[in-house]
């Protein structure tokens, strides 16, 4: 009696610690998620909510869709604006949302849009950490996948696509304070030669999103929105690019 006596207050006190630990995370992971601007709010209403990501479409039928991952702690409605206007040019764009918003817990969340929508052809892309959980799902699925976007993001080892036919984009910004630059240059090692780069001057790494100032970043001098633009330009002309091929 004494032995289980003192083994319930062991366990007892494993529980109390696991809860403590459980509160701790939660608590942190609230207060380290970056919610949407009320304009991005605003424009997520446009898209069609369905279980697992929001679809941003013109209601035409669309031969390409993007698959977008969000930025760690990044709010899926944080990127509506890019979304929105990429696709009234015809293009669908599938915003995921991530358990924790952290897309390194659901990194084959693409694979049930694309066999839902055999009739799309899919480009995946991703904001800093997920464009690296994106690029793994590629280089594992080099045959359902067309194409690869990266935003202030490159792969790591796991999403090598050096030696794959896929195109690929790249669009960092000159006044981004949280991307590596030493790791983003060294991934270019896991880049095919046909990679197209480009640099938003004035931009920064939240910038990629609407959510407001993000912690290590340095100040843009553009605007958020003529960010978004810059974009959804971009993505625009690859795209199509891609169409023609």
């Amino acid at each position: 009696m004494k032995k289980w006596a003192l083994w319930q207050k062991i366990l007892g006190a494993i529980l109390i610690i696991l809860i403590m630990l459980l509160g701790a995370g939660a608590i942190y992971v609230h207060q380290s998620t970056y919610t949407p601007t009320a304009s991005a709010q605003q424009q997520s209403e446009q898209a069609i909510h369905e279980k697992g990501y929001d679809l941003y479409s013109d209601g035409q039928t669309a031969k390409i869709g993007v698959i977008f991952y969000p930025g760690a702690f990044v709010t899926a409605e944080s990127y509506s604006e890019w979304a929105l206007q990429v696709a009234s040019a015809g293009y669908n764009v599938y915003v995921l949302h991530m358990p924790l918003n952290l897309a390194v817990f659901s990194q084959n969340a693409a694979q049930t849009i694309i066999e839902d929508h055999s009739e799309e052809t899919f480009v995946l892309a991703g904001h800093s950490l997920g464009g690296v959980i994106a690029s793994r799902f590629t280089a594992e699925h080099p045959k359902e996948v067309a194409g690869m976007i990266f935003l202030a993001s490159y792969p790591d080892k796991k999403g090598n696509l050096e030696n794959t036919d896929l195109s690929v984009l790249s669009i960092t910004a000159s006044n981004d304070g949280v991307l590596n630059l030493e790791k983003y240059h060294e991934a270019k090692d896991y880049l095919p030669e046909q990679t197209k780069y480009i640099e938003i001057k004035g931009g920064n790494h939240a910038g990629f999103g609407m959510y407001g100032a993000q912690k290590g970043d340095s100040a843009a001098t553009i605007s958020n929105k003529a960010q978004q633009t810059e974009i959804s330009k971009h993505i625009i002309e690859w795209l199509d690019e891609l169409e023609e091929e």
